[in-house]
């Protein structure tokens, strides 16, 4: 295998590390929060709350180095395509996330823990849920893109053009 294959290889498996870690806060992470806000963000508060930036914040930085690499050794490969459109589709994603769905999720979080429900903050907990899933959908195609590169060559096609 050559260092060309192998960075891509492990580009690929960063940014499906990201999917994986986003598919599974959707299935048993979200669920509990967003249940009945702010009754049910207790999961996040005291001593032994959960921290997910504990994750999140060393694996973009990971990923987005790897993508650079690879863009940067596959510049004049016919996976050129498909690594420059899943890196620019993760970084639009990236900025979407840092200007809403972290401070979104953050006002959510810093509630004020009650043995209530409040009917406001639970709508805006889903709509939140929703978005961040279609977000989700959006990453889970641009990692098929990403895939789809590996089927293609790390070199300079015969004629020299990089399609």
């Amino acid at each position: 295998m050559n260092i060309k294959n192998l960075i891509y290889a492990l580009t690929a498996l960063s940014f499906t590390i990201v999917i994986g870690g986003a598919i599974y806060e959707h299935l048993a992470v979200v669920p509990i929060w967003s249940a009945a806000p702010p009754r049910s963000l207790a999961m996040f508060q005291g001593e032994y709350g959960l921290h997910p930036e504990m994750f999140w914040k060393p694996i973009h930085p990971v990923t987005l180095a790897l993508f650079v690499v690879t863009l940067i050794l596959s510049w004049k490969s016919a996976r050129r395509r498909n690594v420059l459109i899943s890196f620019i589709g993760y970084v639009i994603l990236l900025i979407v996330t840092a200007t809403y769905f972290v401070p979104q999720l953050m006002a959510i979080l810093r509630t004020t823990y009650t043995n209530t429900i409040d009917a406001n903050l639970t709508e805006r907990a889903a709509t939140w849920e929703m978005l961040s899933l279609i977000r989700l959908a959006i990453l889970i195609g641009l990692s098929l893109t990403l895939f789809l590169g590996l089927t293609k060559t790390s070199d300079l096609r015969a004629n020299g053009s990089p399609h």
